[in-house]
């Protein structure tokens, strides 16, 4: 849950967070009783708690489905991701992975934490990759050798230019939105999205990941990890990792601000790509993790802090975020708010200034064209006095202590 400052805050904020937390309780209760299912979906939660409450409020056989894509293509970036296997082992294994995911008996041990878990006890995986139907187990096989190929071919290859970038974020992500596109269309769900939206859809993802762990990648160990493109970074320092020094902290936002500035070309894609959606329980699926993305680059555009450590959106915005959006208006509205935020960070002096605000005028004329705005609750942007609010905070802080002993008695007896 968020820390006590941020409720005292925030407090509107405790009621969907309280919310959440009562929805993962139950959620645990009801894993599969099957061995290899419920390990699979243990995982998942521990990997992304977003995204198995998500993924939760998908119809029982297309859950499934996605469930096991994220496991196999999350051991897949198990394998590129540990930087202590040699690149003469890492390669085949990448290149012949999809042959992996059919064998009951393969495992490999790397990576830390969960991830080793998850690598360790693979077959739980391979057998309930082998349990779906045989339209979704095709999807899983395509992206996976698709995805395995083009990992294989970063290993050896630096992200020089911004097409290599794209090329890059395209085999480690875009592959994922055109195997769930596929999925959802599979499931007879929804009608098969264009390639370049469902790819577009995953880069805003992957690039808002890219930007927002450069701390944690760049000190990588045992060796750095790099994703930036020379092509940018290299217009503000010779090496990348000079980013995180502080003597260059006016280059480093302005580098920053370029990427952002990239992440968000990918914006309005993604707003076509979900009004064209029908399902309730898919629509929800994607729009609160593309709301989540454009939240947090606009949180990590011309902030210093992502060069120090963490930027992302506070849990209590995140949980009223998962909690308020059903609809493309509520999307529209989450899209405006962020795109507000953005445009009041822009410095005219910015290298990227003239080209950042045209970019964000199309995402609010797009949002604006919806005809929408001006009848949806803002609770992005809003600033909430904190003195008043500090007892009712501290009184649903009790309530929260109360409830959360009332669920501990119920489980117990």
């Amino acid at each position: 849950m968020g820390s006590l400052g941020a409720i005292l805050k925030h407090p509107n904020e405790l009621y969907p967070l309280l919310k959440l937390k009562l929805e993962a309780r139950n959620a645990e209760k009801q894993l599969p009783q099957q061995p290899h299912w419920r390990f699979c979906y243990s995982m998942l939660r521990k990997f992304s708690k977003t995204f198995a409450f998500v993924i939760e409020q998908l119809p029982t056989e297309l859950r499934d489905a996605v469930c096991i894509l994220y496991l196999v293509l999350r051991a897949l970036d198990t394998v590129e991701d540990d930087t202590s296997i040699p690149v003469d082992v890492k390669v085949p294994i990448l290149k012949a992975f999809l042959q992996h995911v059919f064998d009951k008996e393969w495992h490999f041990s790397c990576g830390t934490k969960e991830c080793k878990v998850l690598m360790d006890q693979f077959h739980h995986v391979s057998t309930a990759f082998l349990e779906l139907g045989k339209r979704y187990q095709e999807v899983i096989e395509d992206i996976t050798k698709r995805m395995g190929a083009g990992m294989a071919k970063f290993i050896c290859k630096e992200v020089e230019t911004v097409d290599d970038y794209n090329e890059y974020c395209h085999y480690v992500s875009g592959l994922i939105g055109l195997g769930l596109s596929k999925l959802f269309h599979a499931s007879g769900a929804e009608d098969l999205a264009p390639d370049s939206l469902s790819n577009s859809m995953a880069l805003i993802l992957q690039k808002q990941d890219i930007i927002r762990d450069y701390l944690e990648d760049i000190n990588e160990i045992p060796k750095s990890r790099m994703f930036w493109p020379h092509q940018i970074w290299g217009k503000y320092v010779n090496k990348l990792e000079d980013l995180k020094y502080e003597e260059n902290s006016v280059k480093a936002v302005q580098c920053l601000n370029e990427m952002v500035t990239d992440a968000l070309t990918h914006v309005e894609d993604s707003l076509t790509y979900m009004s064209a959606l029908r399902d309730p329980a898919i629509f929800r699926f994607w729009a609160i993790f593309q709301i989540m993305a454009i939240g947090n680059l606009a949180l990590s555009y011309n902030n210093i802090e992502v060069f120090r450590g963490e930027v992302k959106i506070r849990p209590g915005l995140a949980a009223k975020l998962r909690d308020h959006t059903r609809t493309m208006a509520d999307v529209y509205g989450a899209f405006y708010d962020f795109s507000c935020m953005l445009k009041s960070k822009v410095d005219k002096n910015d290298p990227n200034a003239t080209k950042t605000l045209s970019i964000i005028e199309g995402i609010q004329k797009a949002c604006r064209d919806y005809g929408l705005l001006n009848k949806r609750k803002s609770y992005i942007l809003t600033t909430e006095p904190t003195n008043s609010s500090v007892l009712v905070a501290l009184l649903l802080i009790a309530l929260v202590i109360v409830v959360a002993h009332l669920c501990a008695s119920q489980s117990s007896n």
